[in-house]
């Protein structure tokens, strides 16, 4: 086996890490629908970006890297996976407020339960009802 990588080989490695760039561009567009809280969009760049990493996996498993190629990939990786933290970040922040918005919609739903009713049957007192029960 040569020392050398084949321009095969060059290739295959090129590909692998235009692979990781874009999906790198993926995420970063990604944290930026976040932080804008853009969740609809976000929702649907996730289907993408989740069908982009495994088709990536699929690619990793059949590419060797060199040294400068594997330094290159691992610094796209954790430029990668800093903004999918702050994606899971935000997301976790967005369920816990909605999870308090759906608490407090729960209470009215309930207190209205509660009271409607006696709304309907019971009302102000007048002279007129008096003078009508005589």
């Amino acid at each position: 086996m040569s020392a050398f990588p084949s321009a095969h080989d060059k290739r295959a490695q090129e590909t692998l890490l235009t692979s990781y760039e874009t999906l790198l561009s993926r995420v970063e567009h990604m944290n930026e629908l976040a932080n804008a809280e853009q969740w609809a969009e976000l929702i649907d760049q996730r289907t993408s970006y989740v069908v982009l990493v495994e088709q990536l996996r699929e690619l990793d498993l059949t590419v060797s890297l060199d040294a400068t190629a594997q330094q290159r990939k691992s610094e796209l990786l954790e430029r990668i996976l800093e903004h999918d933290v702050n994606i899971r970040r935000r997301l976790v922040a967005r369920r816990d407020e909605l999870g308090k918005l759906i608490e407090v919609s729960q209470r009215q739903r309930d207190l209205h339960r509660a009271y409607a009713p006696q709304q309907g049957t019971a009302g102000p007192y007048t002279e007129d009802d008096a003078t009508r029960s005589t």
